[in-house]
């Protein structure tokens, strides 16, 4: 199982100064990959700020691709309602050229209902849309000419250029929990991306639904990739009733190999779900955590 690193995305501590000095670290260590993730809003009456200060992801990843060489840099997830299909076709092949080949796009559907009231577009037939939403995509990317007319997105014939540099394009990997987004994973994706509320006991059922899925669809499902946002909060002198990632380094690492032996092929070890207050206090939990789930 590869290891990656979630970069300060959400709180007081996720500036660019403290992104860039995570993702070399990071690199330095072996991590094979680095991850953001989007949110537009938040409710202004939820009291809930687990999501507040959250920086533009694409625009994240385009400023570490130039203070790193090697490591991977991977959205998990930007959601597809929010954008048209040229708009994302165009910024994500320009991501892929920036980062020298090394964008991991996820994919999602969104499901906080006021950022769908913010981009003016509707919660209801999430699924369909994104089912048309991918096939106009790789219309726009693999074809000299692209051509799409379907329900919820039509267009004339068109060129854009640049393609992407990966070919045939960036990996896609598709978010969801629910079966019919599992089994959209197995069909049309590279592989799957869970969620931070994702249970970590329940990743192998998940993963079967995708795989049986592939293999439904006459694709190779040893081929894809199952990426587990792994939400750590760690707690050095333990914690009582203990939830699995939470706890001391030894203790979130025995979680990690459980983890793998659930069919995981990569896993990002995620502390923007551990909010804290002083920024500099962040870093160098951050820092420790580095070096205790570093790649072995």
């Amino acid at each position: 199982m590869q290891i990656g690193f979630a970069v300060p995305v959400a709180g007081a501590w996720a500036t660019p100064a403290n992104q860039v000095e995570i993702a070399q670290r990071a690199e330095r260590l072996g991590y094979h990959s680095l991850w953001t993730l989007q949110r537009l809003v938040n409710p202004a009456s939820s009291g809930d700020d687990t999501y507040r200060n959250v920086p533009d992801p694409f625009v994240t990843l385009a400023y570490l691709a130039g203070f790193t060489r090697t490591v991977r840099l991977g959205v998990a997830v930007v959601n597809l309602p929010f954008y048209s299909p040229a708009l994302l076709a165009k910024q994500a092949a320009t991501l892929d050229h920036v980062t020298g080949g090394r964008l991991d796009l996820g994919l999602g559907l969104g499901w906080m209902r006021e950022e769908f009231a913010v981009s003016g577009v509707p919660y209801e037939r999430r699924g369909a849309r994104a089912e048309e939403f991918l096939a106009a995509l790789r219309a726009l990317w693999h074809d000299e000419t692209g051509e799409f007319h379907g329900e919820f997105y039509d267009f004339p014939p068109v060129r854009m250029d640049p393609a992407p540099l990966q070919s045939p394009e960036p990996p896609i990997l598709l978010g969801g929990a629910s079966e019919p987004a599992l089994r959209r994973a197995g069909r049309l994706a590279a592989g799957w991306v869970s969620s931070s509320r994702a249970d970590p006991a329940d990743l192998g059922r998940s993963i079967g639904i995708v795989r049986d899925a592939a293999e439904k669809a006459g694709r190779d499902a040893g081929a894809l990739r199952f990426v587990c946002r792994a939400a750590v909060q760690v707690r050095p002198g333990g914690a009582a009733g203990r939830r699995p990632l939470t706890g001391t380094h030894d203790e979130i690492r025995a979680d990690l190999a459980a983890i793998a032996r659930q069919g995981v092929t990569e896993l990002f070890v995620d502390l923007n779900f551990d909010p804290r207050a002083d920024p500099r206090e962040a870093v160098r939990l951050a820092g420790e955590a580095l070096e205790a789930f570093a790649p072995r």
